[in-house]
């Protein structure tokens, strides 16, 4: 429509004019709206599947890298039995870490069978234990301080005494004298490199108990 014949309407239609004028534009403002909001909908479809997929990987890798810690690195053990009081109480978790090297008074686990065993390093390969009718240990005609034993106990004891350890073999005893099952017992003998699952800790239940562990 040219000026010409805009001059030549009169007011009322020129006003229903931009009246249809302003609906017009209003109905293509709803209408890019409804667009508008489609789309935003659609990104945030695709968004949170992003996310939420990205979420899962991260999750499925830190579950794979966890058990992988735990079982090549960090084996986490639960304490069976008594034969560890009062150090360690049936029910205890603890964190291990894979060791090569022992020292005299390390807690270890071990593999007997188709159980996992924590005993106390005593004496590595070449040594001499002996042990007397009260329970005190010696190695190589010393005798131990033992402040984690609270009563001593010759205990279980079938193996001829004093006894020489052989290469790569360490001897293990339970805090628990009286009734632990240990290298005192053919039963269980020396350990060996390969059935030891790694040194124990820390305690990390109960969480009144939580900690170091010696």
């Amino acid at each position: 429509m040219t000026d010409k014949d805009l001059n030549h309407l009169g007011r009322e239609e020129l006003l229903e004019m931009l009246i249809a004028q302003m609906e017009e534009n209003e109905k293509l403002k709803e209408n890019l709206g409804k667009a508008q909001g489609k789309l935003h909908k659609k990104w945030y479809a695709a968004r949170y599947h992003q996310t939420l997929v990205s979420t899962i990987c991260i999750l499925v890798v830190a579950a794979a890298a966890a058990v992988l810690i735990a079982v090549l690195v960090l084996p986490v053990l639960k304490i069976y039995g008594s034969s560890m009081n009062p150090t360690l109480a049936e029910g205890d978790i603890v964190i291990s870490m894979k060791e090569t090297n022992f020292e005299q008074g390390d807690l270890i686990g071990f593999y007997l069978g188709n159980k996992v065993l924590v005993k106390r390093c005593i004496a590595g390969p070449g040594q001499w234990v002996d042990i007397d009718e009260e329970g005190n240990v010696c190695v190589d005609g010393e005798l131990l301080d033992e402040p984690y034993v609270t009563e001593k106990a010759l205990g279980e004891c079938d193996i001829q005494l004093p006894y020489q350890i052989p290469e790569g073999k360490i001897f293990v005893m339970g805090d628990h004298r009286s009734t632990s099952v240990d290298s005192r017992s053919r039963a269980v003998g020396c350990v060996s490199e390969e059935q030891i699952v790694g040194k124990i800790l820390f305690r990390v239940w109960p969480f009144r108990r939580m900690g170091i562990v010696n």
